[in-house]
């Protein structure tokens, strides 16, 4: 579409052409279609009527410096009706017009009146049922807006081309874009509305999941460079060797993992499950085998405490292995780092882990094949960049102990392969989740209980400060260090490194077996002594980051507690029953989606999640379904290459590689 001249408090809007005019879809529709008459209404209802004043009807009444306007008004078909409107003296001067209005009011039983809320002039030409209400700044108008969209409606008729491919809008009995876009914006019902967005959701999924299979073919056409092959035989005897037996979703995932490294093609996959489902122990095995084909592995998670949790793992993993484990983070010493940089530079090290460090200028790897994200939606895509740079086209693996929903997946992972764990090592899980409110005796009879049974208890609250003890774990911390003197340790964002480490270690011991912090124990402490996890204000927290609390407990596959402690009455319970209900990770993921939407629920800015302008992936997760299927086609048959829609996904899908 070309420019256009619009007003100036439209360009002032952001609005610059007429594409971003008519693409900017009604908020919602008043209703205009007259209330069909019957012999009663019912209290509160909403009336709307076509008609004229009556002559001579009007009365004003004046008290308590407020003033009430009554008239009569007639409708169409002849009826009248008693109309009363609180300070509206303005309808005074009307009494002689005899124009034709439509009223919106409401009706009032006890008087049998109906409320005016509004009243519009209606030309007898307009069959307008459903006046669209755009969402503007104050200063754009709604009848300015609308005046520009009629104009370019005008401008654009003939011009606007067809995104989605004839074969696929009559197999879904779609409408022309320009059609759709005019029914958005001027519909006679309901119907036309929801004529209108099938056809905008269809041709966006649509758009989108081709962009997807383009990315995906991008990535298959990636091919590693001078790359020596892995030695199937010594993962075999490593695996042997392990004091346990892989669960078969972990050789599943695994299997796939090996399949996609030994290709010539670069991996790019998503390695998702509830916390405890042993992803760890898959990510070493990746890292394993690339060490058989003289490959460095580069682990990175989100915080220095899972990372220091990940580098206990592997170490104890590759104790009595050649493979070289190596830990960089923020807080390494400067002569600790020099020495670790300049083994990483010569081959020395296998496998770092660390956090943002990893990506730094001065790090460099001899040969990066394998590049690991941890709780992957913690880093932005542009972090993921700088590390994968590092390597000459490494194979990817992200981790994620946010189970995402299928719903969800679609958008976010379409253009990737996953592999997902539901087993646990020690078999379901054993904790019982309770809501209690704050004074609830059972708080402290679980604390003693745990500290008899010499287990670990996490106390976790939303703010570092505050003045509530119910919020604030320095609060709290002053409070339960009086109740259990010399047990108590404090953890929260804002001390230093070393302050950190010191807290988690005395945990971790047992010497002060109750840890009172913020949620940044979400993740990176795996301690499995822990019996007790207590949540204050349960509420402040997602279902997500609740579940993902409460999985620190009974890690060793004895009974758990979870206690989620919120003032009584809250209407927030309902959400916390979820947890109380389940224990099911996807479960509970697929209702915080719903209750907070996609964006919240991984977070637009870091994940790099699309902001969809029609579809919501969760409420149109079958338009994105049939949209998958379609895109596939489409890339099979050469026939659809030329066409606007195969053009404009490409478009995008290089717009998305380049970010």
């Amino acid at each position: 579409m070309k420019k256009s001249t619009l007003p100036p408090t439209l360009i002032r809007a952001g609005f610059f052409d007429d594409e971003m005019v008519l693409m900017h879809l009604p908020k919602r529709y008043e209703d205009f279609h007259e209330t069909p008459l019957i012999s009663s209404f019912k209290e509160k209802e909403r009336i709307v009527m076509k008609g004229e004043f009556l002559k001579g009807s009007f009365r004003a009444i004046r008290y308590l410096k407020r003033s009430l306007v009554s008239f009569q008004f007639v409708r169409k078909d002849g009826h009248i009706f008693r109309i009363e409107a609180w300070n509206r003296d303005y309808l005074l001067s009307m009494k002689d017009n005899t124009s034709t209005f439509l009223l919106l009011g409401s009706y009032e039983a006890k008087r049998h009146t109906i409320s005016l809320q509004n009243l519009i002039k209606f030309v007898d030409n307009d069959s307008l049922s459903l006046r669209p209400i755009y969402r503007l700044p104050s200063f754009v108008s709604q009848a300015t807006f609308r005046q520009s969209v009629e104009k370019a409606f005008q401008r654009e008729e003939g011009k606007i081309e067809d995104i989605i491919p004839e074969k696929f809008r009559e197999k879904y009995r779609l409408e022309h874009r320009y059609e759709a876009l005019h029914l958005a914006h001027f519909p006679k019902s309901q119907k036309e509305v929801t004529q209108a967005l099938r056809t905008l959701k269809y041709e966006e999924a649509l758009t989108f999941e081709l962009s997807n299979e383009l990315i995906k073919g991008e990535n298959r056409t990636l091919k590693k460079e001078h790359q020596r092959e892995m030695d199937p035989f010594r993962v075999k005897d490593f695996i042997d060797q392990l004091p346990y037996s892989l669960l078969e979703d972990q050789r599943k995932a695994f299997r796939e993992i090996y399949k996609d490294m030994e290709g010539s093609g670069v991996m790019y996959r998503l390695l998702q499950g509830d916390v405890g489902t042993g992803k760890t122990l898959v990510a070493a095995l990746a890292c394993f085998a690339n060490s058989t084909r003289s490959s460095q592995s580069a682990l990175m998670a989100p915080t220095e405490a899972l990372a220091r949790q990940h580098y206990r793992t592997f170490t104890s993993l590759f104790e009595n292995s050649n493979v070289h484990v190596a830990l960089l983070t923020g807080s390494t010493s400067p002569e600790e780092r020099r020495e670790i940089l300049t083994d990483l530079a010569d081959g020395d090290i296998d496998i770092l882990i660390g956090t943002h460090a990893l990506f730094a200028k001065s790090v460099h790897y001899l040969n990066l094949g394998l590049v690991i994200i941890d709780e992957q939606h913690k880093f932005g895509v542009n972090q993921r960049s700088k590390l994968l740079g590092k390597g000459e086209k490494a194979d990817l693996l992200l981790m994620s102990a946010t189970p995402i929903p299928r719903t969800l997946g679609l958008a976010l992972y379409g253009d990737m392969d996953v592999s997902t764990l539901r087993e646990f090592p020690h078999g379901k899980r054993k904790v019982e989740t309770k809501i209690c409110t704050p004074d609830d005796p059972e708080i402290f009879t679980a604390i003693f209980t745990a500290l008899e049974q010499e287990r670990r208890i996490y106390v976790v609250l939303p703010q570092i400060e505050g003045d509530s003890a119910l919020t604030s774990v320095k609060k709290l911390y002053e409070q339960y260090s009086k109740l259990f003197p010399g047990r108590c340790v404090l953890m929260h964002g804002k001390m230093e490194a070393e302050e950190k480490r010191e807290a988690e270690e005395s945990f971790r011991k047992g010497e002060r077996p109750i840890l009172i912090a913020t949620s940044l124990i979400e993740v990176g402490l795996d301690v499995p002594e822990a019996g007790l996890m207590i949540i204050y204000s349960a509420s402040s927290f997602s279902l997500s980051s609740m579940h993902q609390l409460r999985g620190r407990v009974g890690r060793d596959g004895k009974n758990a507690l979870c206690l989620l402690v919120e003032e009584e009455g809250s209407e927030e319970n309902e959400k916390l029953k979820i947890l109380e209900e389940s224990d099911d990770g996807f479960a509970i993921a697929e209702a915080d989606l719903s209750l907070r939407g996609p964006g919240d629920f991984i977070g637009v800015r870091q994940s790099g999640l699309p902001e969809f302008n029609y579809c919501n992936v969760v409420d149109d997760f079958k338009i994105f379904e049939c949209a998958m299927n379609d895109a596939k086609e489409i890339i099979a048959n050469p026939e659809y290459f030329d066409s606007f829609c195969y053009q404009k996904a490409k478009d995008d899908s290089e717009g998305r590689l380049l970010s």
